[in-house]
């Protein structure tokens, strides 16, 4: 799962906190996680869970 956001800051998810390994790929690949967009692990905003996406498209095409 992507990391929990460090803040807000209008409206939308923050985390400036240095990034462990493990933490690298959750961001845009998190086959656990149903969320399409999912908060950046490092920065501002929001990121896409491809795993998700995929998924979705997947149980919509078969």
């Amino acid at each position: 799962m992507a990391r929990d956001p460090q803040g807000k800051f209008l409206g939308l998810p923050y985390n400036l906190t240095p990034l462990k390994r493990e933490h690298i790929g959750k961001g845009v690949w998190d086959p656990d996680d149903s969320r399409i967009f999912t908060p950046k692990n490092f920065g501002w905003g929001y990121g896409l869970n491809f795993a998700a996406l995929l998924g979705r498209t997947r149980r919509r095409s078969g």
